[in-house]
């Protein structure tokens, strides 16, 4: 069994009822459809016979009450055979969903790094959508095709075994011609599922992105971009049915050549009586039913390459192995973690010869504000996202109260932390769903508690629908001083004993700053934190300042240390306090660390 069809079957046997009435029904329906001749045939034997004598009438009454039965029975049957395919079909599809959506949130943040969000989701519907296609239309369609096609055959050699033989002269041309088109056609049909991919990735960028587009006047510029990819996908589909276009005539005049055969050869055996009239009037009608579904099947062959297709890339998707997994042998962190995080020589790197984080020594007691600072670009995030395992380190370990973190499952390791980001990401929906995101199960009182522990609760209360307005997608409806306090509530509901802060006071205006600041200072009470600032006034307090260049730790301890000694926290600290542009300040700071030009972070 191909791999493809293998993915199908591992799911499709839940739902083993709804396909056996499905196959059953299609077995009845074969029976009953070559019936149908047959009555045809019974008809014209009885009304040419001139001894039926009166009983004719009433033979004919039967066979008439009999192609009722027939005809509605078929009705049924083919009732049965349609919706109980397509029961199967879309409950495979939403197992599928489901299976895709979980498995990409095993997937560690690596995945993501040059994946487009359009195209993944393309993946998750579109190509999981043809599933349904092939369980529910595709592979029905064969099954009763082929039955019908031995059952026809069957017939037919038991009419006159000579015809039989001579009408099947074009079946092998088509079988090859199948074959040959499989080959070709599914490659053309993958490509344009991946040209569907990148529409949809493109098409998913482009409205996230709305208004920079409208910022920047790239309207006829994008408009350009995504009809190229309308263009590819357009291209990629008309290669796929030119394909098509040749083979269904092919088959369409290979099945006529059964026809010509049996108008030859008989005819000549009907006028040499070796065969009745009434028989070759049934073969014709069988040799219809014969061909109708040779040609069915290549029409439904081109069905099963377009769902191989895409069968193929979602098995693709979930073959993908996370980096960052749960070992076989993790335990779960008993109780709330004391908050005492060590990192002992720690390597890290995205790629080979990548290296952003080498030799890391670190230890940060329970309950300490820990300050990273540095240049942009010298791994001041990278490392704080080391601790939730977000990414593994590559050389050295990390632990939480003297547990290498690797021996914890994830689950409980990440419970245990609480992020706040500079890049906000809030959910669509109301206010009240985005706090409660950080712990579901709180009441109302602990919400709101939130909400005020992160200065929040006044601005929440003066919305139109106070905690249950809508907040529109990414919290576009928010300041971004607002969707950082939001954030912050969220945080303060998760009540982790560790907490992580990369700049979350940055891109906001000196009032807001104040607010979030306060917030931050009532969220970090008893909490191990770590906090990745941008404006160095923010962390002169701190219990501890690491300072970071080039991916290793240049210098650390308190602020009025740091700043007694000529070293790079203390420039970093000059440079923020002088007047001049920033792009002074940006080349103040490159030159005189001995790096390039780079915003202060």
């Amino acid at each position: 069994m191909r791999p493809s069809l293998g993915f199908v079957y591992q799911h499709a046997i839940k739902y083993k009822w709804p396909l056996v009435l499905t196959v059953g029904g299609m077995v009845l329906l074969v029976g009953v459809q070559l019936l149908a001749p047959w009555l045809v045939r019974t008809m014209i034997n009885t009304v040419t016979d001139p001894s039926a004598g009166p009983e004719a009438m009433a033979i004919i009454s039967q066979l008439a009450l009999l192609a009722l039965v027939v005809y509605v029975g078929r009705a049924g049957l083919q009732f049965v055979r349609s919706y109980m395919a397509h029961v199967a079909g879309w409950n495979v599809v939403a197992d599928v969903r489901s299976q895709v959506y979980q498995h990409l949130q095993r997937l560690s943040l690596r995945f993501y790094e040059d994946k487009q969000t359009g195209q993944l989701m393309s993946r998750t519907i579109n190509d999981s959508d043809l599933i349904e296609q092939l369980i529910a239309h595709a592979i029905p369609d064969v099954l009763v095709n082929v039955l019908m096609l031995a059952g026809v055959t069957a017939v037919l050699v038991s009419m006159s075994w000579q015809l039989a033989l001579l009408s099947m002269i074009p079946i092998p041309l088509i079988v090859l011609a199948m074959r040959g088109f499989a080959r070709y056609v599914r490659p053309a049909f993958r490509q344009r599922q991946v040209e569907l991919g990148e529409l949809n990735a493109a098409l998913n960028d482009n409205l996230s992105g709305i208004r920079e587009i409208k910022a920047f006047t790239r309207e006829e510029a994008e408009a350009t971009h995504i009809w190229q990819r309308i263009v590819g996908y357009r291209d990629s589909m008309l290669r796929a049915l030119r394909l098509m276009a040749v083979f269904h005539p092919f088959v369409e005049f290979a099945s006529a050549l059964g026809t010509i055969v049996l108008i030859y050869f008989g005819g000549r055996m009907v006028l040499h009586q070796t065969l009745p009239l009434a028989d070759l009037v049934a073969y014709f009608l069988y040799l219809e039913m014969l061909y109708q579904p040779v040609r069915a099947l290549s029409g439904v062959w081109e069905s099963v390459q377009q769902a191989l297709a895409g069968v193929e890339r979602v098995a693709e998707l979930l073959e993908e192995e996370p980096d960052v997994a749960d070992l076989a042998d993790a335990f779960d962190l008993p109780g709330r973690a004391g908050g005492a995080i060590r990192l002992q020589n720690v390597g890290f790197r995205y790629s080979v010869g990548d290296t952003v984080l080498d030799q890391i020594d670190l230890d940060i007691a329970p309950g300490s504000v820990v300050a990273l600072v540095g240049p942009t670009g010298v791994g001041k995030t990278t490392l704080a996202m080391l601790i939730p395992r977000f990414y593994d380190v590559c050389v050295g370990c990390i632990t939480l109260d003297g547990t290498d973190i690797r021996n914890l499952t994830l689950a409980s390791l990440r419970r245990q932390i609480s992020i706040v980001l500079q890049d906000v990401f809030l959910f669509h929906g109301t206010v009240r769903e985005n706090i409660l995101f950080g712990r579901p199960d709180a009441t109302e009182e602990e919400m709101i508690h939130a909400a005020q522990v992160a200065n929040a609760h006044q601005f929440i209360v003066q919305l139109p629908d106070g905690y249950d307005t809508l907040i529109g997608e990414r919290g576009v409806k928010l300041s971004g001083g607002q969707r950082q306090r939001l954030a912050i509530a969220r945080a303060v509901l998760k009540d982790a004993p560790v907490l992580i802060l990369d700049e979350a006071t940055s891109s906001v205006d000196t009032e807001t700053e104040m607010l979030i600041q306060q917030a931050l200072e009532r969220l970090m009470v008893g909490r191990t934190t770590i906090v990745i600032a941008h404006r160095l006034s923010t962390i002169r307090n701190a219990d501890y300042i690491v300072v970071l260049e080039d991916g290793r730790i240049v210098e650390q301890g308190r602020h009025e240390a740091l700043m007694a000694t000529d070293g790079l926290y203390r420039h970093l600290n000059e440079v923020q306090l002088d007047s001049e542009p920033r792009w002074l300040i940006s080349n103040a700071v490159g030159s005189r660390v001995g790096r390039r030009a780079s915003v202060v972070s």
